[in-house]
């Protein structure tokens, strides 16, 4: 009888769990089929996806942004050799409704997502840090008057690696969801780009 409460307890906890973790970026593809973050948050706040927005890519090592004319990032890697990456993220404002709480981030290949794969990165790229949520504060020496995080990852494409594409999906947030009820408690806006991984020989 004692074995059978704590299987049942144990049912419960992990209920729970799963339950708030879909308000995260698993969510898209891992623990669940969503498509986007807004299977689950409310794109209801007032950041504009303009020049105040800053979304970058930038190798670690040169400082250089990947950003290309049209917008999108493009990285460039020799097979089996590996590249850090900073992903910046944040707002430019000195509006103290404007500056964000949380941001969430999240690389995925969108033709990946109802696969059956754990990872859904690009097939036959390594990566150490492919989503995260992370709190505003991050000192952006090269990005005056944003507010915002930036946290490193690496990408490595093995030998069965081939040329991809992949969805940087990000959103803004500030205050705090309702327990079990992503879309209750929290501003957010959503936004993507898109980031082209090409395989040097």
């Amino acid at each position: 009888m004692k074995s059978k409460r704590i299987f049942l307890a144990s049912v419960i906890v992990a209920i729970v769990i799963v339950t708030n973790l879909l308000a995260y970026p698993p969510a898209v593809g891992i623990l669940g089929k969503s498509e986007n973050c807004l299977s689950c948050h409310v794109d209801n706040g007032n950041w504009q996806d303009g020049p105040d927005l800053v979304i970058d890519i930038v190798e670690k090592e040169s400082g250089l942004s990947l950003k290309q004319s049209d917008g999108s990032f493009l990285l460039s890697v020799k097979r089996g050799q590996s590249a850090t990456l900073l992903t910046v993220i944040g707002y430019k404002t000195d509006d103290e409704q404007l500056i964000p709480y949380r941001n969430g981030w999240l690389y995925v290949a969108p033709d990946r997502i109802n696969s059956s794969s754990m990872s859904k990165f690009a097939p036959g790229w390594e990566v150490n840090l492919p989503m995260a949520c992370r709190i505003v504060g991050d000192k952006l020496d090269s990005y005056p008057g944003t507010k915002g995080t930036m946290l490193p990852l690496s990408v490595r494409p093995t030998d069965a690696a081939s040329d991809a594409t992949v969805t940087l999906q990000v959103m803004l947030t500030s205050g705090k969801t309702v327990k079990g009820k992503a879309d209750e408690g929290m501003v957010g806006n959503y936004f993507e780009r898109i980031l082209h991984l090409k395989v040097e020989e």
